[in-house]
């Protein structure tokens, strides 16, 4: 079986990735066709990654896919036609357990003239639909859909531009956006039907720039709701997103007065929306007070 093997660099991080995974390859090929190094092109390789069949009969019975870093396996095997969002999966949970000088949250990012808003990802929040609605849409730069990572030495939010992941009923409403690009469809994983839209190609180029936060939005997506957008304090918004931090507790003191610095600057929202159109309104109107 052949194994493909690539680092790539996947801003701000280097990746070594081995797979035998066809599927692996061609979701590499699909998503990150700037990211491969040449080959022989020494780097330090911040994860080491591989995606490998199942041992035993799994390799032959109901087939699955194990994830590894280091060499080690963090979590359960998931069946093998996953093997390709197990990339994904997998990289959200290296970024949120292995950089411990960056306090990284749970979060979309995109950027305007070097100003970021920050929205938080609480489950079933529609923030993924709306971060692809602001990105093909709106021209918004793409930071992160699902990672917030934030530099406590500038205070800057650094880029992480990944596939956008969609699931459910928003696949149907992104592929529609006019530049989307999406991948394969996965169906009955754990988040339900899952597919990934390929993130700008603007915010590939640009993944170098970093931001700096101006508005913390809470976005809900609510059928049939009339657009409302409401002000927040800053502490119920600060409270709010540190649950939302996944290595808060492990940075200590720099984590949380980076996190207090940045929310100096910036203006809070609670955004409810009921259609796409209405939650591009509700971002225009905050970007524009």
């Amino acid at each position: 079986m052949t194994v493909f093997e690539a680092t790539l660099h996947i801003p701000p991080f280097n990746v070594r990735l081995r797979s035998p995974f066809a599927a692996v390859r061609q979701h590499i090929q699909t998503f990150y066709p700037q990211a491969q190094r040449a080959v022989g092109e020494a780097c330090f390789v911040d994860f080491d990654l591989q995606i490998l069949p199942g041992r035993g009969v799994r390799r032959f019975w109901r087939p699955q896919a194990r994830f590894l870093l280091d060499g080690v396996e963090p979590f359960f095997p998931l069946p093998a036609a996953q093997a390709a969002p197990m990339f994904e999966w997998g990289m959200n949970w290296c970024v949120a357990q292995r950089p411990l000088g960056w306090l990284v949250m749970h979060g979309a990012v995109l950027a305007r003239d070097g100003a970021a808003i920050v929205m938080p990802g609480f489950p079933g929040a529609g923030k993924s639909t709306l971060c692809a609605s602001l990105a093909f849409l709106e021209g918004w730069r793409l930071l992160s859909d699902e990672l917030t990572v934030l530099d406590p030495v500038d205070g800057l939010l650094v880029p992480h531009p990944r596939p956008i992941s969609l699931k459910n009923a928003s696949i149907n409403v992104v592929s529609a956006f006019p530049g989307a690009r999406l991948g394969p469809i996965y169906r009955d994983t754990r988040k339900g039907t899952v597919t990934h839209a390929a993130s700008p190609l603007e915010s590939q180029l640009r993944a170098s720039e970093r931001a700096r936060a101006a508005w913390v939005v809470f976005p809900r997506f609510e059928a049939g709701a009339s657009l409302q957008v409401e002000p927040l304090s800053r502490v119920e918004a600060f409270t709010l997103i540190s649950e939302q931090s996944f290595n808060g507790e492990r940075m200590g003191a720099p984590g949380f007065e980076a996190l207090c610095a940045m929310f100096d600057g910036v203006a809070c929202y609670e955004l409810v929306y009921g259609s796409t159109q209405d939650g591009i309104a509700g971002v225009r109107q905050i970007y524009a007070s």
